[in-house]
């Protein structure tokens, strides 16, 4: 049998209730053959039981671990897998749109880009609203005087714009950096970069990735074409929110920002210092305001918000500290799951 071009690799974003959503928009939406692996990183047991179900019915490679996994982790663990001519990271709450991968894959052939994003939007519903559609990311030399210092450039193309509204002007370009809710890479890249870099665990790991692929040497398109959209939700379901709240914890974020400019030798200046000034800032916005709109009939009390976030932050530090205090368990994949090599959206 004839192995397919590409594997996509699923891993977990930030919770794991748009699992079953995510994965069969994958299997309905993709003509082109494909491998998948897919890793679960300490799912509830509802979710693990469907992953272990579908993975025997679709034949795709199943890692498990029993404990949460960093972006970076759960994605080496997959590339680890990879045997194709390209990888797809794509994250388990995506939705992808008909011809996604087909479109990524001819503008990779037709351009030779190392990597491939496709139009990302967000939210439902589905395919109407821009996330982001390519961007510049950089080092930056500014002088002044006999004073030089380095500073990150970041930009994002058609952030929070309607489609509709700007649909005669997307069109295929080259750029710098791509998010990792999906992606498609030249495998070989990996042989010039190493794998990705897990000490970011949190935060600028896109930003890390493709400023290092453009420093190899290779190039960024953004293919508008492809469409899929990262769908974000409000979190009431401890199974999600405990890997939320690690995810997206003080800690880990802090120590990615430390190491994002270490490795690239810049100053704490104020693109890292309104990132720490938003320390927290997803965690609360996403199931803490909620919460308190609930309970107060959608009223706002400003002194109650603070008092629950001062708590918040207590909980969030016992929850960073119980992870890390635990030894890291073995990944194991399912046994006699992932025996077909190519499997298509059928």
């Amino acid at each position: 049998m004839t192995h397919p071009k590409v594997t996509i690799v699923v891993s977990p974003r930030e919770r794991f209730s748009y699992t079953r959503e995510s994965l069969e928009s994958i299997y309905a939406n993709t003509q082109e053959p494909f491998s998948l692996v897919y890793i679960d990183g300490g799912s509830p047991k509802e979710i693990k039981r469907y992953l272990e179900e579908k993975s025997k019915e679709k034949g795709f490679e199943l890692i498990r671990t029993e404990r949460y996994l960093s972006p970076n982790q759960a994605r080496n663990l997959g590339l680890s897998q990879v045997k194709s001519e390209y990888v797809v990271f794509i994250d388990n709450d995506v939705h992808v749109a008909p011809n996604w991968l087909e479109n990524l894959l001819k503008c990779a052939e037709e351009t030779q880009a190392a990597l491939v994003c496709p139009l990302t939007c967000i939210g439902q519903p589905l395919h109407q609203k821009i996330h982001l559609a390519g961007g510049e990311a950089r080092i930056v030399l500014e002088i002044k005087g006999e004073k030089a210092r380095r500073r990150v450039h970041e930009k994002h193309y058609f952030v929070n714009r309607p489609v509709a509204e700007v649909a005669d002007q997307l069109q295929r370009q080259q750029c710098e950096f791509a998010e990792f809710h999906c992606m498609l890479v030249q495998a070989q890249i990996f042989e010039q970069v190493g794998p990705l870099d897990e000490e970011l665990l949190s935060t600028r790991e896109h930003i890390d990735f493709c400023m290092t692929v453009t420093q190899a040497g290779g190039t960024i398109y953004c293919e508008p074409a492809s469409v899929v959209t990262y769908v974000p939700d409000i979190l009431y379901r401890w199974s999600d929110l405990a890997f939320f709240m690690l995810r997206w914890s003080d800690a880990w974020e802090v120590a990615s920002l430390k190491h994002f400019r270490e490795k690239w030798d810049l100053k704490k200046d104020k693109y890292f210092k309104k990132r720490y000034k938003r320390l927290g800032h997803r965690r609360h916005q996403a199931f803490l305001k909620p919460l308190v709109r609930r309970l107060t009939f959608g009223n706002s009390i400003p002194w109650l918000e603070n008092g629950l976030i001062a708590a918040e932050r207590v909980l969030n530090r016992y929850i960073t500290d119980q992870y890390t205090g635990t030894e890291p368990s073995q990944p194991q994949k399912i046994p006699g799951i992932g025996q077909q090599p190519a499997i298509t959206g059928q």
